[in-house]
Order: structure tokens, then C-alpha cells, then sequence
């Protein structure tokens, strides 16, 4: 590819990317919440299940049952799911992805047996929920938007 011809297709792509690119997050971020949620409906069939309903126990000081604890959860993440594969009540939908992650984050601490193997050094189970900096990361993007923002490809909006 020339010179010239990158630089008649480099601004499109970039024109398409911030035209599409929010949708595309949200969207697949739902997604995943959407499917993870309906996993956790069958006990046992989520590799997180056992570690999620544990730290639930432990927040709630065992008063909430673990059946219950699971399902309620799979409600949370389903509806955070279907709140950002639909983008409706995106307020809402943020504020409950935030909670989830919350919840998501205490097992680091809560259980560090089995969340870390050394000083800074993760487990399996500790990299699955440090990996969620990324959601969180994306779920402020995705609500820096909720107003009407977006992403732009025109450098002079930006610095105007």
C-alpha cells in the first residue's frame, strides 16, 4: 500500500472506528455480562461460581443462602448484560455494573489463599478478577457518553 492511498483510507477507518467503536464495547461487554449471568443460573456450571457465592457468604456474615446468593447474582449480571446489549438505562445499568464489580474486587482481600500465590503474584482466580480493571475502565468510557458524548475523529474538536 502507498503512500497515498493509506492516506485516503486511514481517516475513513478512523471516521468508522469512532462512529462505531463505543457501540461495539458496549455491546460485547454486555454480552459477556449477559452470558456469565446465565451461567451462574446453573450451580456449578460457572467456573466463578463457587469463589462468587463464598465471598456473598462472607459480605452478608452467612446470611444469605447460597442458592439464593447465586441466583440473585445471576439476575445482577444479566440485567447489567441486557442493559448494555439494548443501551437502555445506561444510568442504571453502569451504576449496577460499578456494585457487581465491587463485589467482584473483595475476594482479593476476603479470600487471598485462594485469590494470590505470592506478594503480587495472582492466581487464576486472582487474574480472572484483576482483569476487571479493564471492564471498569470501559464502563467509565462507556458512561462518559451517556449524555449524548462520543468519540470523535476531528483533532480540532478537541483541542477548540
Amino acid at each position: 500500500m502507498d503512500r497515498t492511498t493509506f492516506q485516503e483510507i486511514d481517516p475513513r477507518v478512523t471516521h468508522w472506528l469512532a462512529e462505531h467503536g463505543l457501540t461495539f464495547l458496549r455491546a460485547s461487554i454486555g454480552i459477556i455480562f449477559f452470558w456469565f449471568g446465565v451461567l451462574k443460573f446453573w450451580p456449578g456450571l460457572s467456573p466463578a461460581d463457587q469463589l462468587a457465592t463464598d465471598t456473598i457468604g462472607k459480605l452478608s456474615f452467612g446470611l444469605m443462602p447460597e442458592d439464593l446468593a447465586r441466583v440473585l447474582l445471576a439476575i445482577l449480571e444479566t440485567a447489567i448484560g441486557i442493559g448494555l446489549i439494548t443501551g437502555k438505562l445506561m444510568r442504571l445499568t453502569l451504576l449496577m455494573l460499578v456494585g457487581q464489580m465491587l463485589g467482584t474486587v473483595t475476594p482479593l482481600v476476603l479470600f487471598p489463599g485462594v485469590t494470590w500465590s505470592g506478594l503480587f503474584v495472582p492466581t487464576l482466580e486472582g487474574q480472572y478478577i484483576l482483569k476487571n480493571v479493564v471492564l471498569v475502565s470501559a464502563a467509565l468510557t462507556i458512561g462518559a457518553t451517556v449524555r449524548g458524548g462520543g468519540l470523535t475523529d476531528d483533532p480540532e474538536i478537541l483541542h477548540a
